[in-house]
């Protein structure tokens, strides 16, 4: 098997920290995105999505979205406690928060960053006002969050779960957009200072860096 990525795009950041915090080694094929490699037909072939990150498993199949992915080897090697949660209430809460990071941040400020500073305006069509809408809808966006960990030690709860892990990945590709981490969001910030400290996610970024 191997891993199709841009190494610290946003989604294949998600994928590289749930399998550092399982434990699981495959083998990396980078792809750079800001080059266009990706627009190859030789890369749409493998992603129908046309991004990464892609897994291409030993008989060719194909699984792209980090979630996809994440999940395929979540059932290929079962661990307890489990990312995606042990029991139907943790599964389903962590479900629902890790769709609520995603929809409301993370893709969010996707678009914020795109729309605002045309990275690839040479393969979409930039609207800048969209784009400091969507910085808004984040902004707007951050303190759910903080609330929610006002109660609760994790994002979707009292265990680390793959909705802590969007979170994370949120929170360092806002700095983009010039959102920061302050006192209006104490609890947010606490959170991530000590995940910050787990040790998968300092083994990826000093792999990465």
């Amino acid at each position: 098997m191997k891993i199709y990525e841009q190494p610290m795009a946003p989604s294949a950041l998600r994928v590289s920290l749930f399998l550092a915090e399982t434990g699981i080694h495959i083998e990396r094929v980078k792809v750079d995105i800001r080059a266009g490699e990706n627009l190859a037909d030789s890369f749409q072939a493998k992603s129908i999505n046309g991004k990464v990150p892609v897994l291409e498993l030993d008989d060719g199949t194909t699984i792209c979205e980090s979630m996809a992915i994440c999940r395929y080897f979540a059932e290929l090697y079962p661990s307890t406690p489990s990312l995606f949660g042990d029991t139907a209430l943790e599964r389903a809460q962590i479900e629902m928060w890790q769709r609520i990071v995603e929809l409301q941040g993370l893709f969010v400020s996707f678009q914020a960053f795109r729309n605002i500073t045309g990275v690839y305006r040479d393969r979409e069509n930039c609207i800048e006002s969209w784009g400091q809408e969507s910085r808004d809808r984040l902004i707007n966006f951050l303190p759910t969050l903080d609330q929610q960990l006002e109660q609760h030690s994790y994002i979707a709860g009292d265990k680390y779960s793959v909705a802590d892990i969007t979170a994370y990945v949120l929170v360092r590709f806002m700095t983009h957009l010039d959102i920061h981490l302050d006192a209006t969001l104490p609890n947010l910030q606490s959170w991530y200072t000590r995940v910050n400290t787990r040790p998968a996610i300092q083994k990826v970024l000093g792999d990465q860096s």
